[in-house]
């Protein structure tokens, strides 16, 4: 598109038309890069109905009215939410196996199998964590989060407060979803 544009605005000035603007075309060679400029669209960003779609049809996700776009959690998965720094740390552990996680704002997402919300609590109680103020919320049945941006399509609206995608969901996904592993049945659990 650029390599046309400046072809035209070099045509123009090789036949004369910058020493008398009015003589080739009866615009001014400056004016009609200008409409070229003028005639690129924007960036594409999804609608709402887009975004809708996507979830629904692509992934077959529930998803709750609005604008924002929400997925509904609890049915295909639940949500593991944590800040930012802390889960920039989780991701950087090598062989740390996550489903899809997503970021807005300064909170990180964690896609977990559904069923993981109800049994965070007792998790925690197992860890012995259960009085430790973490910044940790689970969300599950009845809860809901913003739709990231689909993959591959621009963010719409402030990109640094956007939800995005940092390990974008497949089709599928949910069958290999992380959840907590029961207290008590780990293979360490029989030490003495």
């Amino acid at each position: 598109m650029w390599d046309s544009a400046l072809r035209m605005f070099t045509f123009r000035i090789d036949s004369g038309a910058l020493r008398n603007p009015g003589a080739a075309s009866g615009v001014h060679p400056f004016m009609a890069v200008v409409n070229i400029v003028n005639a690129v669209p924007l960036p594409r960003t999804p609608s709402g109905a887009d975004t809708r779609t996507w979830y629904e049809r692509v992934l077959g996700w529930a998803v709750a009215a609005g604008p924002p776009v929400r997925l509904v959690t609890g049915v295909r998965f639940d949500v593991l939410e944590v800040p930012a720094d802390a889960g920039a740390g989780l991701l950087r552990r090598p062989g740390l196996a996550t489903g899809p996680v997503a970021l807005e704002g300064r909170t990180m997402r964690f896609l977990a199998a559904p069923g993981a919300a109800e049994e965070l609590d007792g998790l925690l109680d197992w860890l012995e964590w259960g009085g430790v103020e973490l910044e940790l919320t689970a969300l599950g049945a009845g809860g809901g989060i913003t739709a990231p941006v689909p993959p591959g399509r621009g963010p719409g609206g402030d990109p640094r407060r956007a939800a995005v995608w940092l390990r974008p969901p497949e089709p599928g996904c949910e069958a290999s979803l992380p959840a907590p592993a029961s207290a008590g049945t780990s293979s360490t659990s029989n030490r003495t």
